[in-house]
């Protein structure tokens, strides 16, 4: 069995690509206070200054053009078990080249893999007829290229436990980021939007809950410019937006469901929004841009702020996005909106480190997922081993 040297706390290798497809963000965590890997003993009690896991390095691997485009293609359901199963060992050897440069200082790697489908809940107008989800990205490949035991493969349990098998990265903010006497959201915006309500030290009042599109439209969007994302929010800032659009897609009963709830790409795509192509590229960039962020503020009011609410600290790439910002914080004022960095934290690695904290409770057995933030019917232990001959 694997364990880390007495000298200092277990080090875990966080792979992460999100749903902006854009690469991957390999982060080496350091867990102050936790036992060795494959110690025994339970989980420490919250204590000390926030965040609690160190972040040693943290590497960003954009993805090739045609990975990247492949990647889209199955989140559209438009690629055939070939190419799925082609996919799956292609991502693997792009996670495994990512990984190889942190993994020799790492004790465990923790690969979530790449969703390229998520059916948390039946729609037989959709061809939904059983709850599903699907991460790939071959951890066998990683494995065998740094020599390490990795975990991955970690929505499954929740949805076989009746869950909805996201939110998953709420237990680790809470581990992270959650203060006494602050009652604070941490929101992520990324390919899709979602939020956790950290009401204090107690796991107790945890929310969180995919609140709809982030970044996922505004991309779609920079396509039709030749670009991958709108850079400085410049195409979002210099059209005009379709205010009746806005409001007709705010009407999505999604945005009005009470959580727990989660979604993805397969639901927010400019094909999924009635009207849009009767605009001009400058327009729908602006119009996805400003309904991101109002269906972003419509989900702190219904289900966030009437619980009370000190502050929003935003990662993700649209934290990066001064259009997405402005319009979120004008639609949210007079709440305070942060991002990672003004609160001198680092955001690029926010969801790579969460994903090291859910690996090392894997790896140690204990449970790693929030049942009230999922809809499970109890908490899991999410996350699949697979072990190097090397251990």
């Amino acid at each position: 069995m694997t364990t880390t040297p007495n000298a200092r706390p277990p080090r875990v290798l966080g792979l992460m690509t999100g749903t902006s497809v854009d690469g991957i963000d390999a982060v080496l965590a350091e867990l102050p206070g936790y036992p060795s890997l494959g110690a025994a003993g339970a989980p420490p009690a919250l204590s000390g200054p926030v965040p609690r896991v160190t972040v040693l390095d943290h590497r960003f691997t954009p993805f090739r053009d045609d990975l990247r485009a492949a990647l889209l293609a199955a989140g559209r359901n438009e690629a055939t078990i070939s190419d799925l199963t082609q996919l799956n060992f292609w991502l693997g050897e792009a996670l495994a080249e990512a990984a190889a440069p942190l993994a020799a200082d790492a004790d465990l790697i923790a690969s979530h893999g790449q969703t390229v489908h998520h059916i948390p809940h039946l729609d037989a107008a959709r061809g939904w007829h059983t709850r599903s989800t699907l991460q790939i990205g071959e951890a066998a490949l990683i494995v065998e290229k740094t020599g390490k035991p990795v975990i991955s493969d970690f929505r499954p349990p929740d949805l076989a436990a009746g869950g909805q098998a996201a939110p998953l990265v709420p237990f680790a903010d809470r581990l992270m980021y959650a203060e006494a006497g602050v009652r604070r959201a941490v929101h992520n915006l990324g390919g899709i939007s979602n939020l956790t309500y950290l009401p204090g030290l107690d796991e107790v009042g945890v929310i969180a809950f995919d609140t709809g599109p982030a970044n996922a439209l505004i991309d779609e969007a920079a396509e039709l410019f030749g670009q991958r994302r709108d850079e400085g929010g410049q195409m979002g800032a210099g059209g005009h937006v379709a205010q009746s659009l806005v409001q007709a897609w705010l009407d999505d009963p999604y945005l009005s469901a009470a959580p727990p709830k989660s979604t993805g790409r397969e639901r927010w795509n400019l094909q999924q929004l009635p009207g849009v192509y009767e605009l001009n590229a400058q327009d729908i960039a602006a119009t996805v841009t400003a309904f991101s962020a109002l269906s972003i503020a419509e989900a702190y009011r219904r289900f966030v702020t009437p619980l009370g609410l000190d502050e929003i600290v935003v990662a993700g790439g649209g934290a990066f996005n001064p259009t997405l910002m402005t319009h979120l914080r004008a639609a949210l004022f007079p709440i305070p909106v942060l991002t990672f960095e003004e609160r001198g934290w680092n955001s690029a690695a926010r969801e790579a480190a969460a994903f090291a904290v859910l690996g090392y409770y894997a790896y140690q057995g204990w449970r790693n997922t929030l049942p009230q933030t999922t809809g499970a019917r109890h908490g899991v232990i999410a996350g699949k081993l697979s072990r190097s001959w090397l251990e």
